[in-house]
């Protein structure tokens, strides 16, 4: 399996706390679902966009849950000494032990 990779920055001009990413975090998945919903009808409202602005919408929303996701790694990191390399690494193991991944790409 071949590995992709998504950078996303360390934002610099936020003082995130553990408990305001959380939050954010949760408006950012709370956004994701709304568009979605709308996408599938599930609002009960009518949407007029094209299949094309909805999955752009979808993966704008998707990324602010990604870069928020990331953002309370660095908050992790800095402030309660997580090491997110060590953590990358359990992660991938985790994937591999349950099926998701059958080799490591490093």
């Amino acid at each position: 399996m071949q590995a992709k990779t998504l950078s996303l920055p360390r934002l610099n001009e936020l003082n995130p706390t553990l408990e305001s990413t959380a939050l954010k975090l949760m408006e950012e998945a709370g956004e994701l679902a709304q568009v979605i919903g709308k996408y599938r009808g599930l609002s009960g409202e009518t949407i007029y966009w094209d299949e094309e602005t909805i999955f752009r919408e979808i993966a704008r929303e998707l990324l602010d849950v990604a870069q928020t996701a990331v953002t309370m790694m660095f908050v992790m990191e800095e402030q309660f000494g997580i090491d997110i390399e060590a953590s990358l690494k359990e992660h991938w193991s985790k994937l591999e032990r349950k099926g998701y991944l059958s080799t490591r790409s490093e």
